[in-house]
């Protein structure tokens, strides 16, 4: 071989081997970038999974929309956000209760991760209907009445969430009643005896206020468009009026502020969104805290892999008296300071 031709053979080895050890080191670093991009991903982002979460609510008032913002807040504060990577599917019964069924045969057929109740006919329908997914409950008076859990500590199942009431809450308020409004013996409740966490609370009451030697009488309804009729009923027959968490009477409770305004009638309810409408006084706590509580218990379930069954049904143990004074002026009661000062947080529960 001539060193013309031996030249020419090893420059061409040489480009051979220039070009493997080129695309050696390109595949290197393309592995070790592609290794760091995986373990960035994993390291700085929070969550990448979407989420699909259906919601089952009765009515739309101010409650029941208060649980729902705070159950949504909670989960957006967890890194679980609508429009990123959270599919959020709503769906309201318009405050019929024939709606609920269809509503929740709807949310049993589609593919959730979980699935809210927000009213205990919503929920119940949920469990009748949802098998596999978690299923969680809010703004619900007796989970154990409604058949919806069968056990407080231990629920079991796919299901858990929170009660909106603890039995001290209208207790306290009947108390308060009592020893606050001597001249009070009668007060009046509307009421749909279709609703189960109405009913308890209407016991409840009753009870209480039996050991004042104050009667309760109930003003029946089927139906919001009832509730004015039916406390225009009480005028003459009651010296208060008075209403649970029973959402087809909290869905007209406009007719009620009215009423007991005019007739100058005191008018006490057992959530604080009425109060801020225009009743004078309960006892209980803010409905966004709750939705935002159970929204904890969602994320739990979601990110954590917690099983609905086993975990506690939870109840609001913060309690307060709240007083609202401009509803007190309209209905023609003198605010004393004896009632202030029942009121642990003055600042936000005596509303002006």
């Amino acid at each position: 071989m001539n060193m013309k031709k031996r030249n020419l053979l090893l420059s061409v080895v040489m480009s051979a081997l220039l070009v493997t050890m080129a695309a050696g080191c390109g595949n290197s670093g393309t592995k070790s970038s592609e290794a760091g991009s995986g373990g960035g991903t994993d390291a700085g982002s929070t969550d990448k999974k979407t989420y699909t979460v259906a919601i089952s609510q009765f009515v739309e008032h101010p409650s029941l929309d208060a649980t729902r913002e705070g159950f949504i807040a909670a989960l957006k504060d967890a890194g679980i956000t609508e429009g990123d990577n959270l599919k959020l599917d709503y769906n309201n019964a318009q405050g019929d209760p024939s709606n609920n069924l269809s509503v929740a045969q709807k949310i049993a057929s589609g593919k959730n991760d979980l699935v809210l109740g927000i009213s205990t006919g919503s929920a119940q329908a949920l469990v009748q209907q949802v098998k596999d997914t978690p299923i969680l409950f809010a703004a619900v008076t007796d989970p154990v009445d409604a058949k919806i859990v069968s056990n407080l500590d231990q629920p079991g199942g796919n299901v858990t969430g929170g009660s909106d009431t603890n039995p001290v809450a209208v207790q306290r308020l009947m108390d308060f009643i009592a020893e606050s409004f001597p001249n009070v013996k009668n007060v009046g409740v509307v009421i749909n005896e279709g609703e189960p966490n109405a009913i308890v609370m209407a016991k409840n009451a009753e009870e209480t206020l039996k050991k004042h030697n104050i009667k309760l009488v109930r003003a029946a309804v089927t139906n919001t468009s009832e509730v004015k009729q039916a406390a225009e009923s009480l005028v003459g027959r009651v010296d208060a009026l008075f209403i649970t968490l029973d959402n087809t009477v909290v869905d007209g409770v406009d007719s009620i502020i009215q009423l007991a305004n005019e007739k100058h009638i005191p008018f006490f309810s057992s959530d604080r969104d009425t109060v801020e409408k225009g009743a004078f006084a309960t006892v209980g706590f803010k409905y966004y805290d709750h939705g935002y509580q159970v929204g904890q218990m969602a994320v739990d379930i979601l990110k954590n892999s917690k099983k609905p069954g086993d975990m506690k049904v939870t109840v609001q143990e913060k309690l307060d008296l709240i007083l609202n004074l401009k509803a007190a002026e309209a209905q023609g009661i003198t605010v004393t300071d004896a009632m202030k000062d029942k009121v642990t947080d003055k600042e936000n529960d005596i509303i002006q």
